[in-house]
């Protein structure tokens, strides 16, 4: 049986985006869920408590959406992802070496 977690945050997120669909990167280690809007080359950040924003890669100094993932592990780590690049098999290599 395959199950998923719903976070709340993914309704906000949406809302904060060009894309109807914005990719989960992952949850931080304060529990601030991010996604990625390729269109727009920005990562919405929504806190467990509904507060959000959105940052522009291009006003950060961060010139990848993977600079800013390791960005991110540095600053506040990370719960669950992120989930940028690699692969399925990537992501089963992983979980076999944690």
């Amino acid at each position: 049986m395959v199950t998923t977690q719903s976070y709340p945050q993914e309704r906000i997120a949406p809302e904060l985006l060009t894309q109807n669909r914005p990719l989960f990167l992952g949850v931080d280690g304060k529990g601030a869920a991010h996604y990625w809007d390729s269109y727009e080359f920005t990562v919405a950040v929504v806190a467990v408590d509904g507060q959000a924003e959105t940052v522009e890669l291009s006003e950060t100094p961060f010139e990848t959406l993977a600079e800013w993932c390791e960005y991110t592990r540095g600053e506040r780590g990370w719960d669950i992802g992120p989930h940028v690049g690699g692969s399925l098999i990537d992501d089963l290599v992983q979980a076999v070496n944690a």
